[in-house]
């Protein structure tokens, strides 16, 4: 497999720049509990440890050159019960933890996989967090649309029918920071551009590595 920087696996179809899930790492550990076969996580990496005791920030060194950095629990969605019954409901959390590509390189079978001494800004658990973090980066002057609050905060737009209560709880100045697909006001919308970036003394201890 090769990993791509800030974008996730080559040739995988949710291989995306602004998403905080590009990369789905499972253990091990959790197939041999649940008695899974071989895929049935659908992960992108399957590694011999534990993942759900990464914390987020955490930066892997996968191979000899690929950096991953973990970002947040993966939700474990229904289509897993086509494996194992009420399997989705069973492994809960155990599914794996989400991460984000911040250097590329090939990836092989037994590569080995080992956490840096740097830490990146760790990501909320809770959907609502993430949201209200998203926010609190949209530029002054410009706004961000459900669907790609919903995107950049890793959660499915279904969850755009919550907002207006979330951001009702989060008061008038960060509300107004989202708007609807409908809205036609000419402020400029943002993307998401930058918002996974490490900073300036991060990068510098990356390159140090």
């Amino acid at each position: 497999m090769r990993l791509v920087a800030g974008v996730g696996a080559e040739g995988d179809r949710y291989a995306d720049t602004l998403s905080p899930r590009q990369l789905l790492l499972a253990g091990a550990d959790a197939y041999a509990r649940f008695a899974l076969a071989p895929h049935a996580l659908r992960e992108n990496l399957l590694l011999d440890i534990d993942v759900t005791g990464l914390a987020s920030g955490t930066v892997l060194r996968v191979g000899p050159q690929a950096l991953v950095r973990v970002m947040f629990v993966c939700e474990a969605c229904g289509q897993l019960d086509r494996h194992a019954e009420r399997l989705a409901a069973r492994i809960g959390p155990q599914r794996g933890m989400l991460a984000r590509v911040l250097h590329g390189g090939d990836v092989q079978v037994g590569d080995p996989v080992r956490a840096l001494d740097v830490t990146l800004d760790a990501w909320p658990e809770d959907w609502r967090e993430r949201v209200a973090r998203v926010l609190g980066a949209v530029p002054d002057g410009s706004v961000v649309t459900y669907a790609q609050l919903a995107h950049l905060a890793g959660i499915q737009t279904s969850y755009c029918r919550a907002f207006p209560r979330l951001l009702r709880g989060l008061g008038p100045d960060i509300a107004a920071r989202a708007v609807t697909a409908r809205d036609r006001a000419a402020t400029p919308r943002w993307d998401g551009a930058g918002l996974f970036d490490p900073t300036s003394l991060q990068q510098s201890a990356l390159e140090g590595e």
